[in-house]
């Protein structure tokens, strides 16, 4: 059985332990906004009424702000050095 990108989402929440107030950070690292009352939909039951399925982009801009968080930003590249000014 195939994990759903909700389940992906949940499995790391626990964990790398995150609140939700944790998770709006993480995603506000890459320009992506999402509120609070957005995430606990997508944490929700599948049978609850109010379950939202968490779809590529939402998990995509977590994935990437979650290399941010725990990484740090990537270094600025340095241009080559074989290139000289005449």
């Amino acid at each position: 059985m195939a994990l759903s990108n909700n389940d992906i989402f949940k499995k790391l929440r626990v964990a790398h332990k995150l609140r939700d107030t944790d998770i709006v950070k993480i995603c506000e690292l890459v320009d992506f906004r999402v509120s609070k009352s957005e995430l606990n939909a997508l944490f929700r039951n599948e049978d609850h009424p109010k379950y939202v399925e968490c779809g590529d982009q939402i998990l995509r801009n977590f994935l990437n702000g979650l290399i941010i968080h725990l990484r740090g930003p990537m270094p600025k590249k340095e241009k080559p050095s074989h290139q000289k000014k005449s």
